[in-house]
């Protein structure tokens, strides 16, 4: 299969696994049922991602893969941390305020094996938080930043930026955030960051 079929494919099946998540929840959801909905066999399900597990952390990633790319690249270039982070903010904020995320959480909150939850705090927060971690700890070494520590700078950023804005998408009390809201939001946040962390 070449390289933009397979690709292609895998966003169907990816797709195909969302719709029935919010049908049926994590529970109900099984790679059968995905793979009829994809039209795609179960073989080639369980070949490419291995489990349903496996598929939904494949999800996961690829939700947080902006994010997780720009921390990487900024890492590896010695970027400076503050503004990575004001580039960061709001890549990270629409995709954690998005629908993808916003329904893998409701789902993952009635799961009550658990298991979902799992995977979304394994592929998603366990990836991102030590990459801003070394970002903001890199912060420190050079001066740049002032903290108790890379982690507590760490935890005070993603505070200011998502809140308790995340938990009021997966209750339905407020609805998803235009782009211009979401720029406001991240601007705010990393104003707020600077006046507790720049040196």
């Amino acid at each position: 299969m070449r390289k933009e079929n397979r690709a292609d494919r895998h966003r169907q099946i990816e797709q195909a696994a969302y719709e029935i998540l919010q049908r049926r929840g994590y529970g109900g959801t099984s790679m059968l049922a995905i793979a009829k909905e994809a039209k795609a066999s179960n073989e080639t399900l369980y070949r490419w991602y291995g489990d349903k597990r496996g598929l939904f952390k494949t999800m996961v990633e690829g939700n947080a893969r902006a994010t997780t790319t720009a921390l990487n690249a900024a890492i590896s270039g010695g970027a400076d941390p503050l503004q990575t982070l004001e580039e960061v903010a709001p890549v990270l904020l629409s995709m954690l305020l998005g629908e993808r995320a916003i329904s893998l959480n409701r789902a993952a909150a009635a799961d009550e094996s658990g298991e979902l939850g799992e995977t979304i705090a394994a592929a998603g927060r366990e990836s991102v938080f030590p990459l801003i971690e070394t970002l903001v700890h890199s912060g420190l070494e050079d001066g740049t930043l002032t903290a108790p520590s890379a982690r507590t700078a760490t935890e005070w950023f993603l505070s200011l930026l998502i809140g308790d804005q995340q938990i009021r998408r997966a209750i339905r009390a407020v609805p998803p955030p235009s782009d211009k809201e979401i720029r406001s939001r991240a601007t705010a946040a990393i104003g707020a960051f600077k006046t507790l962390c720049a040196a």
